[in-house]
């Protein structure tokens, strides 16, 4: 959990993929993270936490279902989202909240 702390509180920008192994939207954010990385890479990091193997991390963000979005930086919670969401539109959340 040090780890993760350290991440979130970090200069770069973290997203983070509360998911599940189970969990066909979660299969379905893959590609759409890896599209968002592309486009985003030096500005942003992104991180998947499996709610089965991390159920700490899950209860102290409160995460109810998955996948679960969460964009954090510099420690801040910016913004936070369940469900899929498109590429185009988590690019572009993204781009709002960090600086």
């Amino acid at each position: 959990m040090s780890k993760f702390n350290d991440l979130i509180n970090g200069e770069k920008a973290v997203l983070v993929d509360f998911a599940a192994e189970w969990c066909g939207p979660c299969k379905a954010m893959a590609p759409i993270l890896k599209t968002v990385k592309n486009e985003l890479d030096d500005r942003l990091k992104i991180i998947k936490v499996d709610v089965d193997k991390n159920p700490q991390a899950a209860q102290k963000f409160q995460v109810r279902g998955v996948p679960t979005l969460i964009l954090f930086q510099k420690g801040k919670l910016l913004w936070r989202q369940s469900g899929v969401v498109p590429a185009p539109q988590l690019s572009s959340i993204i781009k709002e909240n960090i600086k």
